[in-house]
């Protein structure tokens, strides 16, 4: 394991557990602030840490607008002192009313939602309007994922003048996320990620022309976030969220983006039930378990591990070097996907020159904090 993460007492520290290596989390969020060049480009999601404190570092390097995907987390930027939140989600149920709540206990706070058809639009705008309350809309569009969104075009055309004549809501803008691009290659990516880009500025264009406002256009993720950052439209916002931590999966998937672990995970060995298995404390409550079964995490001191099975609390692999482990034990596993990670831990041990300085919570881990 690279000396940069060594922790001289694990002793107060219950695994499985969260480490967060301040150091690296800063050079982290340098990095990102180079690849931007100006931190008022940037609406970082802060999905993939959920922690007030991340957020403190990056409103202190002059990051002031944010991004989030649920109420608590926007709920959470809000006490942290961000003013300009945008939950990217489209607002649907009871959730209409707690964002009602939200712009009525933050009044001073700008709130962005998305959203990409008329029935719950009219539903938030008669909410807005009956409380004397306005929201921005951002008309979510569909690149290519097929997962939310409206494909550019008429339809899309009617649903953001419907934006503009509903009472209590405005117009935002577009929101045009491209997880799908998942090209290894960076010039590859950046053409496939341009191609449907030139789409949209062309229907922003035509959105301005017929006289509707169109002030910002909140662009892609970690991955195509140095593309984005390539170009000059000034209405441009890029969210890029995984990289202030990163994980296995993206250091593995996009060579292009040189962060480094900021999140890992402390595990212990608990049994070696036969002379080639080791088992370890971190089942798949302790790490995501969306990506498939024995490719959910990698051990950087075990490269030879084979991940034979896992369960709620358990993690068994197969090695040469079982002999070399005894319960106790301890070792290093990096996530392949920190996002759900992050969520699956109360609180995170922070570890700085190679000693544990505090615990962050994760606050916005659950759905509701107190709206």
């Amino acid at each position: 394991m690279d000396p940069r993460y060594h922790v001289a007492d694990t002793s107060e520290i219950i695994s499985p557990a969260l480490l967060i290596f301040r150091e690296q989390l800063e050079a982290n969020l340098q990095h990102v602030l180079k690849i931007a060049k100006d931190p008022a480009r940037l609406r970082p999601h802060c999905k993939t840490h959920k922690m007030r404190e991340v957020i403190a570092l990056e409103l202190s390097q002059g990051i002031v607008k944010h991004k989030c995907a649920t109420l608590a987390e926007a709920e959470m930027l809000a006490n942290c002192g961000v003013r300009d939140i945008f939950l990217a989600y489209n607002i649907v149920g009871p959730n209409i009313r707690r964002v009602v709540s939200f712009c009525q206990r933050f009044p001073d706070i700008r709130l962005g939602v998305t959203a990409d058809h008329l029935v719950p639009l009219a539903q938030l705008g008669n909410a807005a309007s009956d409380a004397g309350i306005s929201v921005d809309v951002l008309l979510d569009i569909d690149t290519g994922q097929h997962r939310t969104g409206i494909t550019v075009g008429s339809q899309a055309r009617i649903l953001y003048s419907q934006i503009s004549r509903t009472p209590g809501l405005k117009p935002g803008g577009f929101h045009v996320y491209d997880g799908h691009q998942h090209q290894k290659s960076l010039d590859e990516r950046r053409t496939a990620v341009l191609r449907e880009f030139e789409k949209v500025l062309a229907f922003r264009d035509e959105i301005v022309h017929a006289g509707l406002p169109v002030p910002k256009l909140v662009c892609g993720g970690t991955a195509s976030f140095p593309i984005y950052a390539e170009l000059t439209d000034p209405s441009i916002e890029f969210s890029p969220g995984t990289c202030v931590f990163n994980d296995a999966g993206y250091s593995e998937a996009f060579p292009d983006l040189v962060f480094q672990p900021a999140a890992v995970l402390l595990t212990r060995v608990i049994s070696r039930p036969t002379p080639d298995r080791v088992t370890f404390d971190l089942g798949y409550k302790a790490v995501a378990s969306d990506p498939p079964a024995g490719k959910r995490l990698t051990l950087p001191e075990i490269p030879d591990a084979e991940q034979v099975l896992q369960n709620e609390e358990h993690l068994v692999i197969q090695t040469a070097h079982a002999d070399e482990f005894q319960p106790g034990d301890e070792t290093y596993a990096i996530p392949r996907h920190i996002c759900p990670t992050s969520a699956l831990h109360k609180e995170a041990y922070v570890i700085v020159d190679g000693k544990l300085v505090e615990r962050w919570q994760v606050v916005a881990r659950d759905r509701c904090l107190t709206l």
